[in-house]
């Protein structure tokens, strides 16, 4: 199974920016352009490596979806990345960070390093998985009766 990325942004061309930055063999980019279709994919899919988020987006901004994901179990372990041309304001990134993001990057953003923190979040997701699947007891099924 590869490794999934969220992209959360109101903008199609933002995505498209972000799926070129971002597309590689090995991880799965889901892109959607709200934060409620944003918490509808983590209802149904609650296995993200990291979630790459909008601030500035109509109806829920990306300080409310971070508030939404964090206080549900099965996903407030996801880190949330975000990425706003709102500006370096200390109030923006300390808000951001006060509701659960890793970081906060300021667009117009360098690609190399957006994929490098992406690569490294992605790594982090597949060594808890490879844990989890080596802490699963093996699994004895008696053989078939003859």
């Amino acid at each position: 199974m590869r490794p999934k990325v969220l992209l959360v942004d109101d903008q199609p061309a933002n995505l498209l920016a972000l799926k070129s930055v971002l597309q590689v063999p090995d991880q799965e980019l889901v892109a959607v352009t709200s934060g409620k279709d944003a918490l509808k994919e983590l209802l149904q899919h609650d296995d993200f490596a990291v979630i790459i988020l909008d601030v500035r987006m109509p109806g829920m901004d990306g300080y409310e979806t971070a508030a939404h994901i964090k206080r549900r179990t099965k996903t407030r372990n996801i880190p949330i990345l975000f990425l706003t041309a709102i500006g370096a304001d200390a109030d923006y990134s300390m808000r951001g960070y006060s509701v659960g993001a890793v970081d906060f990057i300021v667009k117009p953003f360098d690609p190399w390093a957006l994929r490098a923190k992406v690569a490294v979040f992605v790594e982090l997701y597949l060594e808890r998985r490879l844990r989890a699947d080596q802490d699963q007891p093996l699994a004895i099924t008696a053989p078939p009766a003859v």
